[in-house]
């Protein structure tokens, strides 16, 4: 059995660019950033931020396009795929994308936790429109990462 499936959370680094391809089928393209906090053997503090792209389709294209803005938090679900093209220089280039099945929306940058036009927790083909919960307010815009160091022993399973 084979499993390719990428399961990403963090915020948009740029609003999502709509196109469509030669077909009629709708395409839009965005950049999220995850980051990753650890501490070294010295206990100092590192971060780590990764960028990564998104590429979505059809119908649920659209609403992203039409949700989605540069700083608002997402979390993507899909697979990841690479691609190959010749650039007009002649140079080979290289590209690993995220194919989204689904798209749910966070928080907005602003602070506002809901799409205008939607309702709460409604999701249309795989993308959720709604908001954080049942109290916008209260809704959690930070992890908090524990201190202390994690044993492997203390895992259950």
């Amino acid at each position: 059995m084979y499993l390719n499936k990428a399961i990403l959370v963090g915020n948009l680094t740029r609003d999502p660019e709509l196109k469509s391809l030669p077909s009629g089928v709708k395409v839009t393209s965005f950049s999220l950033a995850t980051n990753r906090v650890w501490k070294d053997k010295n206990g100092a503090k590192q971060e780590d931020t990764q960028f990564h792209n998104i590429v979505v389709f059809a119908q649920q294209a659209e609403i992203v396009a039409q949700y989605l803005k540069k700083g608002q938090a997402a979390l993507v679900e899909g697979r990841i795929q690479n691609r190959s093209w010749d650039a007009p220089d002649g140079t080979k280039k290289y590209r690993s994308e995220i194919v989204a099945d689904r798209v749910q929306f966070g928080p907005k940058a602003g602070g506002s936790s809901t799409s205008p036009g939607a309702s709460a927790g409604r999701t249309v083909d795989g993308v959720d429109t709604g908001g954080a919960g049942p109290n916008p307010a209260e809704a959690i815009k930070t992890i908090q990462y524990p201190d202390e160091e994690i044993n492997p022993a203390d895992i259950p399973f």
